[in-house]
């Protein structure tokens, strides 16, 4: 049977370029590739020719003598360029493999090779074996060529040459010349004989036997980067690209510079990283599962294959990828970057995080590049299509309130501010700042989270900024999502607020994927965060970040204990960083380091609309978001000037608050009520509390009927202010029935008839009615009969728990806790106190300051007060109601002091602040007496204080204590 034969590798005679050199004797032919068909490759091996055996795993990695510098010689001399080749051999016995003769233009007639071959070209094989880079093999007197054995020159090189040339001599007048073969190795062996003469390559006395070095075996890649940088005068290495995986990964191989022998590297091998870029990965069909080509990836291979293999190029090696396996560098070639190249053919993607390891200088051409790629759609960005934003592209505006340290929110400019859908939420593009915190769920700020905010708070909060939106996100809100839109935001002078974050070490550039849109200016970006990395500013300080703490004044207890130096400091600069509604802020104060509820005096704000997911949904009053929206657009995030006037009990920081400089500076209290979007307590103007400027300023709106008063007016106008009715001191003869504490009691009239009368009423109501209970109406403040030691007195029921009721005798003062069945009846109609009012008369010490009974010092002052007072004729100076208690001073008549001085004498009471002094003195018609108490307690304090008696033993006390009871 006659076996068919087989189609031929390669035409007798043509012309391919030289894709890479396999060793001294053997290339990789590439031809010319038809369209949607990659080009076709021959190896090919000269014929006759054999050249030393290159290192690999089955010889150890080392090379046979010369066969390195075999292969670097034929690589140089013809890689990359067309060739005319002669096939002398091939098929069924030779696979693909081809041998034969390959020709290349002559230096000295660089002429474009002929697939004939002539005079004029060099024939390679020959010219291997003239350098002493291979032998030719060894034949008989046959003239058949068909059959030879093997030379080599690691083995018996010499020896096969000489028989070879003993054989062409003994045959030298039976040489053909019209027969190319017979004169091809006669080339061959005179060759050979010059090369032995010469002493070069295999037969020079030492020739190099090089042993490769593999990376992670014989030296791991970070100290590859590190000699390549310690030992290298020009901070480069040389290297042949031996072998290539895709578009921007390579094997490479280190030849030089001839500093890098001493370092031991020399002949290493590694993988390369083309930093910048990222090209389409190629499949691995022996992984499990197979993985297949990426699409684009063989047209990537390709393309840097034809243009780098097997080229000794010097590269700047950066440093190493993340699990320190390949090293991550730029190859320097004589016509440019390869990396812009394959991203100008769409065959590349930018790689952000090896970019970051490149000069900043040079990644903006790898952008341009890839921008062009996209607009064009080459390569990978076949499909690509720009980003579609919803809106206008650029939003100017004014910038309402920064979010957080990275995101903030924008009232456009021509937008009227009446609902906060109509704020624009942005965040900065491709900055990522550090996370605020969660107080709800536990969760803590990150580091420098708060100076991010602030900074950026100070750079855009109540400025006209510009935005310029680039990309938007879904980011996830819980159940919901969130079309978030990022873009560069700039301000004044400054063209990216997110660029001045950065270098000041305050945020971070975004990590994205090569397929994410990003900032334009995300080079900038990579720069200043380089900077501020070396400079170890802030997120990148190694220092440990000192957690910040602030003194929170919020709770009713610490407001009231801090709020005195809050009102003796005067005006105070603080930053608002909450609104509840238009009149009561949150408020930060640096002098103070702490934070406090503030709300303007004297003002009421309609109550707003609650925030979303609010647990109580309350309908907004007319005017209340409007005033709110005001207050947020005027005052939030700013930093303002704040008046503290007073406390409430509730413990929010009562006064007044300016915003602005200069000529502007200007009461955030009258802007309120000139608009109409709040009113004066009706009280405060009642008792004339309500400062004059304000009160005017209420009325021209109403006049105008602006905001508020353009409604209409259900109630009642708002009282005119008018002078409230002032009360004259008075001096009683009174005695105690109850004490309750060291500064509060309640005492009869002496000489009063009312106390008779109730006494002797109530008498012959137990008479008339037993001691037995009766069904009543128990609710709280109703006043009742309650039995108490046999007898029944006239009660108001303060609190009811079941079947028990809290009661005050309201004409003694004293409080019982008894059965409603039993010891509760309902009283004539002649008996309440409607009739007959209450024959104690509650009191406290007028500005005197103790502590609660609980309390040591707090029990000392009752029982001080017990021991002067009780039991005896008193005379007491009232002055006014305080809180619905008389504020009174008490005199025993038997010393020169009041009772008020000699409490504060012992150390057991304090004077009370300037501002309820203040207020009792607006109450009475003469102010004076008041003036002159306070002066006498201030000095007893002052001594008490020098002498360290009661409350003072231990030296100064502490706010929070004045205003215990």
């Amino acid at each position: 049977m006659s076996s068919q034969a087989l189609r031929p590798v390669l035409p007798q005679r043509g012309v391919a370029r030289v894709k890479n050199v396999l060793s001294g004797d053997t290339v990789v032919l590439l031809g010319k590739a038809a369209p949607g068909h990659p080009a076709p490759e021959v190896v090919f091996t000269f014929e006759r020719v054999t050249a030393p055996r290159m290192a690999s795993k089955a010889n150890s990695n080392r090379d046979d003598p010369d066969a390195f510098p075999a292969r670097e010689w034929l690589r140089k001399t013809c890689v990359g360029k067309n060739v005319s080749f002669e096939t002398r051999k091939q098929g069924a016995s030779a696979g693909d493999r081809v041998y034969g003769i390959l020709h290349l233009p002559h230096p000295n007639n660089p002429s474009p090779p002929h697939p004939n071959g002539d005079g004029s070209q060099l024939n390679l094989a020959v010219e291997t074996v003239r350098n002493g880079h291979a032998i030719p093999k060894v034949f008989g007197k046959s003239a058949s060529m068909g059959s030879s054995s093997s030379g080599n020159a690691a083995d018996g090189g010499e020896n096969g040459a000489g028989g070879a040339a003993d054989a062409t001599n003994a045959s030298d007048d039976n040489i053909d010349p019209e027969d190319p073969v017979q004169v091809y190795e006669r080339q061959l062996q005179d060759a050979h004989q010059e090369a032995k003469a010469a002493r070069v390559g295999v037969h020079s006395p030492h020739p190099l036997v090089r042993t490769i070095k593999n990376a992670g075996d014989d030296f791991t890649t970070q100290e590859l980067v590190e000699k390549i940088k310690k030992f290298s005068s020009t901070g480069k290495v040389q290297c042949v690209i031996e072998y290539i995986f895709d578009g921007s990964r390579f094997r490479c191989q280190v030849t030089g510079p001839p500093e890098l022998e001493s370092a031991g590297v020399m002949f290493g091998s590694f993988t390369l990283i083309l930093a910048g870029v990222a090209s389409p990965r190629m499949g691995n069909p022996r992984a499990t599962p197979p993985t297949t080509d990426e699409a684009f990836a063989v047209d990537a291979r390709e393309f840097v294959s034809t243009r780098l293999l097997h080229r000794e190029l010097d590269m700047t090696v950066y440093g190493t990828d993340k699990a320190g396996v390949c090293a991550v560098g730029t190859v320097h070639h004589p016509r440019g970057n390869i990396a812009v190249e394959l991203l100008k053919a769409g065959l590349a993607r930018v790689s952000d995080w090896s970019a970051r390891m490149m000069p900043p200088s040079d990644v903006p051409a790898f952008r341009i590049a890839e921008n062009n790629a996209k607009r064009a759609n080459f390569g990978v960005w076949h499909s690509y299509e720009a980003p579609q934003i919803s809106g206008a592209s650029q939003i100017s505006g004014l910038c309402v309130e920064a979010l957080t340290g990275d995101t903030i929110n924008i009232l456009p400019d021509g937008v009227s501010y009446d609902d906060e859908t109509k704020l624009k939420k942005v965040s900065l593009a491709s900055v990522r700042a550090p996370r605020a915190g969660n107080e709800r769920y536990g969760k803590a700020d990150d580091p420098y989270a708060y100076e991010c905010r602030e900074r950026l708070r100070v750079l855009t909060v109540g400025k006209q900024v510009t935005v310029n939106i680039h990309y938007e996100r879904e980011i996830p809100m819980g159940s919901n999502s969130d079309n978030r839109q990022f873009g560069t935001i700039a301000v004044g002078k400054r063209p990216d607020v997110g660029e001045v974050l950065i270098a000041e070490g305050l945020a971070v550039t975004q990590r994205h994927r090569d397929d994410e849109e990003k900032s334009p200016r995300y080079d900038e970006l990579i720069a200043a965060e380089s900077i501020a990395k070396a400079n170890s500013k802030g997120v990148h300080s190694t220092n440990e970040y000192k957690k910040r703490t602030v003194n929170d004044l919020t709770s009713p207890q610490k407001a009231k204990a801090y709020s005195g130096s809050l009102i003796r400091g005067g005006p105070v600069k603080a930053v608002v960083e909450y609104c509840f509604n238009g009149t009561r802020f949150k408020l930060f104060i640096p002098s103070e380091n702490c934070s406090i509820v503030f709300a303007l005096s004297c003002l009421r704000a309609p109550q707003a609309s609650p925030v979303p997911g609010a647990k109580v949904q309350t309908k907004a009053e007319p005017f209340g978001d409007e005033c709110k929206r005001h207050s947020r657009m005027t005052v939030l995030q700013r930093n303002v000037e704040i008046d503290c006037t007073g406390v409430t009990m509730g413990g929010v920081i009562t006064g007044d608050m300016f915003v602005g400089q200069g000529g502007q500076r200007r009461s955030m209290s009258i802007e309120l009520i000139s608009k109409g979007l709040a009113s004066l307590d009706r009280r405060k103007v009642e008792y004339g509390e309500a400062p004059k400027d304000v009160v005017e300023a209420q009325e021209i709106a109403r006049a105008s009927k602006v905001g508020l008063w353009s409604l209409e007016q259900e109630e009642a106008p708002a009282a005119v202010p008018h002078t409230a009715a002032k009360v004259q001191e008075q001096i009683l003869t009174v005695q105690l029935s109850e004490i309750r504490s060291g500064n509060h009691f309640f005492f009869h009239i002496v000489g009063e008839e009312t106390s008779q009368m109730i006494e002797e009423s109530m008498k012959l109501f137990t008479s008339n009615n037993g001691t037995a209970g009766a069904p009543c109406d128990a609710k709280k403040g109703k006043v009742v009969a309650s039995l108490f030691d046999g007898s029944w007195y006239r009660a108001k029921i303060i609190e009811k728990k079941g079947n028990k009721a809290t009661v005050l005798y309201v004409d003694h003062g004293n409080i019982d806790t008894v059965s409603i069945a039993s010891h509760l009846r309902p009283l004539d109609d002649g008996l309440g106190t409607d009739k007959i009012p209450a024959a104690a008369k509650e009191a406290v010490l007028a500005l005197t300051e103790v502590r609660s009974t609980d309390d040591d010092d707090g029990l000392d002052a009752a029982r001080m007060l017990q021991s002067i007072a009780w039991g005896k004729p008193l005379n007491v100076r009232t002055f006014c109601d305080v809180e619905g208690k008389l504020a009174v001073t008490l005199l025993d008549p038997s010393s020169s002091s009041s009772i008020n001085e000699q409490l504060i004498s012992a150390g057991l009471a304090r004077k009370s602040k300037q501002f309820k002094v203040d207020a009792i003195a607006r109450k009475m018609v003469d102010g004076s007496g008041i003036a002159s108490l306070a002066a006498g307690l201030a000095s007893a304090q002052d001594a008490a204080r020098r002498s360290r008696v009661g409350m003072w033993r231990y030296g100064d006390v502490g706010e929070d204590d004045e205003e215990e009871k």
